[in-house]
């Protein structure tokens, strides 16, 4: 029966179906479902960062049962614009790995690219984030990535939050007393949205 068919049965009084699932369809077999065991929030360290080939975010959280999300370390790490690519590339590769050296982190958070109509600069942010996922990648860490606007729905609770916003949510909820940069915020932002939606 479909949910129509239900409520009109329920509503007129009628019977309803006996009900359907695996303890009932395994009656009588001498079998028993499986068990499912609770899904367990996030605990330990993770580095949330905010690719990008100029102004890459990083922000190094850990998490523990019963306690507020804590704020280790965070950076942006700034290239200028007249230093070349590859010197840019290696600057992001040497910071996370910086990072992620002696840290315990458990997971390594990324915020995905957005789509851009320009090539050129879809190809530098793919390389920008290559570079930081490479860093992870060699020590063997699993990296997450989280779409922009499942950040903000996550730590902010709206897709179109801006990034005064965000940064503002993101310091309160870590208790924050210095005022982050955006791209600090932002890397802190989807280290929280991993660890706010992923179980384990």
């Amino acid at each position: 029966m479909n949910t129509r068919q239900l409520w009109a049965a329920k509503l007129a009084g009628r019977p309803m179906p006996a009900p359907r699932g695996p303890a009932v369809a395994l009656a009588g077999t001498g079998l028993t479902p499986s068990v499912v065991p609770p899904r367990l929030p996030f605990t330990g360290r993770i580095l949330g960062i905010d690719p990008s080939l100029r102004g890459t975010g990083l922000a190094l959280l850990e998490l523990a049962p019963g306690r507020t999300p804590l704020l280790l370390r965070c950076r942006t790490v700034t290239v200028p614009a007249r230093r070349p690519l590859s010197v840019a590339l290696g600057e992001i590769h040497r910071h996370v790995s910086e990072f992620l050296e002696g840290a315990g982190v458990r997971h390594v958070a990324l915020e995905q690219t957005i789509y851009v109509q320009n090539f050129q600069t879809a190809q530098i942010l793919g390389a920008a984030r290559g570079a930081a996922i490479a860093a992870a990648a060699i020590r063997d860490l699993p990296v997450f990535e989280y779409a922009p606007l499942r950040v903000k729905q996550a730590v902010a609770g709206a897709g179109r939050a801006s990034k005064e916003q965000m940064a503002r949510t993101v310091m309160a909820i870590l208790g924050h007393g210095r005022t982050l940069a955006f791209d600090e915020a932002d890397a802190a932002g989807v280290a929280l949205c991993h660890a706010f939606t992923w179980r384990g």
